[in-house]
């Protein structure tokens, strides 16, 4: 196979050698790079190793953390995560066909209100709803919650690794860990011939940034190019559109101890030279690109566990900002080096947050509401798509502590979206504190400051806002009612020419966990009717003139859930983690109906050949 390596600093494309995949060597130039080197810009084989400069951040572990490194890849492993858990399979796995059996669709969850032997269509489907052509659908994953392999082929640990390893605290229940997950790094074939089978059209996934780069900076992993060049060739192969994103929370763990990571401008410069790497190898082959994933949720809990990464220099209240104002300014700068090399795709971030409804008609609930929208998804919100600048009452907040854009920065960020991209799954009641907006927004000691606001899944008349998922996800419940109401508020709030794409959506079953018989786990009934009437939502918002352009199911398979580990499943096909294999469940065939019924576009399975 004939490889290529992009130069970082020069941007030279060099013709490579003919090299040994099965040895893990890599081309540079005329010659072949071993699995633990890398191809400098002179066309020489060079050890993976890096030098890290005085950091600005440090760990309450001494032994966890170190001013001054000069190591290899495997030595940054083994002093800041330790063993790693290894698959049985760390070869990539040719796809074998689906058995015609596991494509039988399950009966329905819902009949007509006729009397009992009536011949009736089993749905009713609305003429005047429909999905336009072009219309983009698809389901999801993550890099860290599925690859698995994740001190294979050169990757770096991430402060993910570390998380779930070394943590004084451990991130994640139970102590699960991404080592093995559900190994896509070496499935992805199957899978993707999976979700082929179905006649999705989309596949959403993110890249890794410490396989790319295994420091985040420097040395270039020409072997996780390759892996994610054969990942997105893949899914062409099978008539799937790519849909990427830069950076899904697995920060790479020497940027972290080197600057503190999102908590350091240094980032922004890191960030876009790894954006560069990525835009430059993949180009056109991607139709829709992500710089971030949401980052209301990943700065609001940076650095995760608290307790581990302490920054000395910037207070504990003043971090989670100072980590959203790297974000934005990375995420403009991303945007503006994506049109400067010509890509036809379209690129945005993905936000997050739910519909917020007033738990009252006070006027105090309705600030707080607002309030809520200018802390979560305005803070990223309002400066991509209205003015360069943070929305008022968060502005009032960072005003305070010194964090401001000027002029030029305000011109570099407005307007650095193609469409607005949001992470939709629900909606919560919100309200002013007890003891009132001023009193909070005047006292930083208070529990609610600076947001100062309150919310609640129960209503003033003692009813949930809808049926709740699994109790370790107790954020998020079946209120699909309030989404054409949400989808409106942001057309109307954050108007983008490219419409609105929900870039994330779905329901954890609850106690799934605890089932033991495969035809009980793939019965997933409430999360069946929650994609069911879900799509009916879009349908509706679309047929008021609201314009949603796709929708990205959360997701593909049974994952990592972050903080939940295993314990918590979103997966549209059960996974058994001892074995491997895959089950669809009965949610992946109803959201798949949803578009055999409504879509202009055909339904088209693709089967493996």
């Amino acid at each position: 196979m004939n490889l290529f390596l992009w130069s970082l600093s020069f941007g030279t494309v060099f013709s490579a050698a003919i090299c040994d995949n099965s040895s893990a060597e890599t081309a540079c130039g005329t010659i072949c790079c071993a699995s633990n080197q890398y191809c400098e810009f002179d066309g020489q084989c060079q050890a993976i190793t890096s030098t890290a400069t005085t950091p600005t951040a440090t760990v309450e572990n001494p032994e966890a953390f170190t001013t001054s490194l000069n190591i290899n890849v495997q030595q940054l492993w083994d002093l800041f995560v330790g063993p790693v858990k290894t698959a049985a399979t760390r070869t990539t796995v040719s796809a074998t066909p689906i058995p015609t059996s596991e494509l039988i669709p399950p009966p329905p969850l819902y009949y007509p209100s006729f009397p009992s032997g009536a011949q009736v269509p089993l749905a009713q489907k609305n003429e005047s709803w429909k999905f336009p052509s072009g219309f983009w659908w698809g389901v999801a994953s993550a890099a860290y919650q599925v690859e698995g392999a994740v001190a294979d082929e050169g990757r770096g640990p991430s402060v993910w690794d570390v998380f779930t390893h070394n943590a004084a605290s451990k991130a994640t229940l139970f102590n699960d860990t991404g080592d093995v997950a559900d190994n896509e790094y070496y499935l992805y074939k199957q899978d993707i011939a999976r979700i082929a089978a179905l006649g999705v059209p989309y596949y959403s996934f993110s890249i890794s940034w410490s396989r790319i780069l295994p420091f985040g900076k420097g040395p270039v992993n020409e072997l996780a190019l390759q892996h994610y060049e054969d990942l997105i060739d893949t899914c062409i192969e099978y008539g799937i559109q790519p849909v990427v994103t830069l950076f899904h929370w697995d920060l790479p763990l020497f940027l972290q101890n080197t600057y503190g990571g999102w908590l350091s401008s240094d980032i922004i410069e890191d960030y876009v030279a790894y954006a560069k790497i990525v835009f430059s190898r993949y180009g056109n082959k991607v139709p829709h690109w992500f710089t971030m994933n949401e980052p209301v949720v990943s700065c609001n809990e940076y650095p995760y566990p608290s307790n581990y990464f302490t920054a000395v220099t910037i207070p504990k209240q003043q971090q989670t900002h100072y980590c959203g104002h790297h974000v934005i300014l990375a995420h403009a700068k991303a945007y503006h080096l994506f049109k400067s090399l010509g890509l036809n795709g379209t690129l945005s971030f993905k936000n997050n947050g739910g519909y917020k409804i007033p738990l009252t008609n006070s006027s105090e609930d309705a600030v707080a509401v607002q309030r809520a929208w200018d802390f979560n998804e305005g803070w990223f919100a309002n400066p991509v798509f209205i003015n360069g600048d943070y929305p008022s009452y968060l502005k009032s907040y960072l005003d305070t502590i010194g964090l401001t854009f000027n002029d030029t920065e305000k011109a570099l960020i407005n307007g650095t979206a193609d469409l607005f991209a949001h992470d939709a799954y629900t909606a919560s009641y919100y309200m002013a504190p007890d003891s009132g907006i001023d009193a909070c927004t005047s006292n930083s000691s208070h529990p609610l400051f600076p947001g100062c606001y309150n919310t609640t899944n129960v209503g003033h008349d003692g009813w949930l806002i809808g049926p709740a998922s699994d109790p370790l996800a107790d954020w998020l419940h079946y209120a699909v009612d309030w989404l054409p109401a949400f989808l409106k508020y942001i057309q109307d709030t954050w108007p983008s020419k490219g419409g609105i794409a929900i870039s994330e959506f779905g329901f954890a079953e609850p106690f799934e966990y605890q089932k033991t018989l495969l035809a009980d786990i793939r019965t997933d009934t409430r999360r069946t009717l929650y994609y069911k009437q879900y799509m009916e939502a879009v349908l509706l918002a679309i047929s008021e003139g609201i314009n949603v352009v796709g929708c990205i199911a959360w997701s593909a398979m049974d994952n990592l859930e972050w903080a939940q580990g295993y314990h918590v499943k979103f997966g549209m096909q059960y996974v058994n983690f001892t074995t491997g294999e895959r089950f669809y469940k009965a949610s992946f065939f109803e959201y798949v109906n949803a578009f055999k019924l409504y879509a202009e576009d055909p339904v088209v399975p693709v089967y493996v050949q």
